[in-house]
């Protein structure tokens, strides 16, 4: 399968939790689904349907830090400016909160849409990902030819929640998988699993009776033990089973 490889490095990023509104911002430790979206519209210059597009990513960042930021409360005054019919408004309260940040990150994204090459050659907006101010630089754009292999690794990626009970390593996290912005912006959430550390595929637990699994390999990653960076692609619509897999084949 041919897919676009894009590399994308950057000095900071935050990927905000939803639920949080005051006092500490956390972030997630790898882009949401709907992050990757937005960014993908960003670099297309308009907002493309998303049935069809199928995702997977590599990513790092060096370190994660807290810095200390302020929200300010304006309320406004009775009165308008003078000569206009603008309102005035005053400085109210300036709240300070913690938010947690990314140093360093970088993201290898790989996109079932070779033909978006020239876009993010010359994408159409400035590049960030997460935060309007995390500036990134696409260091690479280019074309590759995935391979199947029964022999795999991965690591710092976003699993489905289905090979939970099988990697014995990461997290489950409920990210927002897709923002409806036809219907007010309206999050769809699913189930994955962050996958910070490396597993082999001879290392996934199997249960009997389950047929030899294949899984989409990067020939331009590094070869360790014979293995070569093993993807989970993903989707922003459709149908996600998130249910737990005990047999069957991936892919």
């Amino acid at each position: 399968m041919e897919v676009l490889k894009v590399v994308a490095e950057g000095i900071t990023t935050s990927f905000r939790y939803p639920h949080f509104m005051q006092g500490v911002q956390p972030t997630f430790e790898v882009p949401p689904p709907a992050t990757i979206y937005g960014h993908i519209c960003s670099a297309l210059g308009e907002w493309v349907d998303p049935e069809g597009i199928q995702f997977a990513y590599h990513f790092t960042f060096q370190a994660k830090f807290s810095d200390v930021e302020h929200i300010h409360l304006l309320t406004a005054a009775s009165g308008r400016l003078p000569g206009t019919k603008i309102p005035k408004v005053l400085a109210g309260q300036v709240n300070p909160f913690k938010r947690e940040i990314l140093f360093r990150p970088r993201l290898v994204l790989y996109l079932n849409r070779p033909e978006w090459e020239p876009s993010f050659r010359s994408p159409r907006y400035p590049v960030v990902l997460g935060r309007s101010q995390d500036l990134f630089t696409y260091t690479r754009v280019s074309v590759v030819k995935l391979f199947w292999a029964e022999k795999v690794y991965f690591e710092h990626t976003l699993a489905p929640y289905r090979m939970a009970l099988r990697t014995g390593r990461g997290y489950a996290v409920l990210l927002p998988r897709y923002l409806d912005y036809r219907r007010r912006r309206t999050p769809v959430f699913a189930r994955y699993v962050v996958l910070r550390s490396r597993v082999y595929t001879d290392e996934l637990v199997r249960y009997g009776g389950a047929a030899q699994e294949v899984w989409w390999a990067d020939p331009e990653s590094p070869e360790e033990k014979g293995a070569r960076l093993g993807l989970f692609f993903h989707t922003f619509v459709g149908e996600y089973d998130d249910r737990p897999l005990v047999a069957g084949v991936a892919g």
